[in-house]
């Protein structure tokens, strides 16, 4: 098939970005034509709150263009109509936020009058977790543009079905990224960081956003059968929001030699570092779809804690891979008590390198033509 992916790739960076480099790569393998069309201006400046949007290292080996402007709709309508001439058989379109949705739907619109491609919205998510009174409409027009739907949890599924009842849809899960690298031990990992190899570590990896519950994880590790002297907490990943909070709430909680603080964005030739120090990952969201960050701990043998939001829980199943939990400091102190406590790392570990199988990019690629095949 020809196939066109639209969405964030290089030279942008971020967990949709390399999204779109795997699902490219992997079709690429299976023998299709495949081409990504990203963007030229993603968001406009005073809109980002990171420090950058742009990625480090090389360029993947793809057909990547950069061509859509998010806020011009005379571009859209071009892209649109350049995309719809090029006749493919197949437009993915990777949607993550409303505000995407009239540069999408508008260029969607346009492909649709060649009479030949096929639509598919892949959605990581529907609604955001930091809601806006016009979410729903916004995606919905997103919606009517697209022939089927693939989302990754059940909680994505059931808000598409919102706006949406009749079209074709499937959920296929979260696939893991193999693309940071072989493992390292835990002594080098943490030689890397500059790390004492005398403590234990727990990781909270990532953006940093409220909906992530960094404030949870600290009041759940101020807990003195957690914080105890042997053991610390690695927060990796750059604010998207006031930073000056949580550090008033760590000096509030007597955790100024606990936590060790990496506020940035964590390179892709540095996340192995960061996974390969820690015992677990923790992951304490307050909402949540699927996520990126436990398919990385996957890739790297973490267990993990997962709070029991979204579809976290689909991911992550209770007691053979870590723990799902309710999103309450205690509840996170009493799982990450036990882990210790009990020695639970080598049974998490075993249980992380089966259920690990499921999560393949052919399954990915595998139900995007199964969906297809109902839209022929």
């Amino acid at each position: 098939m020809k196939i066109t992916i639209i969405g964030p790739a290089y030279p942008y960076r971020g967990g949709i970005a390399l999204f779109s480099t795997r699902l490219a790569e992997e079709f690429q393998h299976a023998g299709h034509d495949v081409n990504v069309v990203t963007f030229k201006l993603q968001y406009p400046s005073f809109l980002f709150p990171g420090k950058t949007q742009f990625a480090e290292g090389e360029a993947p080996s793809l057909s990547i263009s950069r061509d859509i402007n998010s806020v011009v709709p005379f571009n859209w309508m071009n892209v649109g109509k350049q995309i719809r001439n090029q006749n493919p058989d197949l437009v993915i379109f990777n949607y993550w936020m409303p505000f995407m949705a009239p540069c999408f739907g508008s260029i969607a619109r346009q492909i649709r009058k060649n009479g030949h491609s096929k639509l598919i919205g892949l959605v990581h998510n529907f609604i955001p977790h930091e809601r806006h009174k016009f979410d729903l409409k916004m995606s919905a027009y997103f919606a009517r543009q697209m022939d089927g739907f693939l989302a990754m949890s059940d909680s994505v599924l059931k808000d598409i079905q919102q706006v949406d009842h009749l079209k074709p849809k499937t959920i296929s899960p979260h696939p893991m990224y193999d693309n940071f690298g072989a493992a390292l031990s835990r002594d080098e990992a943490l030689g890397r960081l500059g790390l004492d190899t005398n403590y234990r570590y727990l990781l909270f990896f990532g953006i940093i956003r409220k909906y992530k519950g960094l404030d949870l994880m600290l009041k759940a590790f101020a807990d003195d059968r957690i914080n105890n002297g042997k053991t610390k907490l690695i927060v990796a990943g750059e604010f998207y929001e006031e930073e000056e909070p949580y550090k008033q709430l760590i000096r509030q909680l007597k955790l100024e030699d606990s936590v060790v603080l990496a506020n940035q964005f964590i390179p892709d030739d540095q996340v192995a570092h960061y996974f390969c120090a820690a015992d677990m990952v923790v992951q304490p969201y307050k909402h949540a779809t699927q996520s990126g960050v436990t398919q990385i701990a996957y890739h790297f043998d973490k267990p993990m804690l997962v709070t029991d939001v979204g579809g976290l829980k689909e991911m992550v199943p209770d007691q053979k891979v870590g723990y799902v939990v309710d999103p309450d400091p205690k509840a996170i102190a009493d799982a990450l008590y036990d882990f210790y406590d009990n020695n639970r790392s080598a049974a998490f570990i075993a249980g992380v390198k089966e259920e690990k199988k499921k999560y393949g990019w052919d399954t990915m690629v595998g139900s995007l033509q199964t969906l297809l095949d109902t839209i022929r």
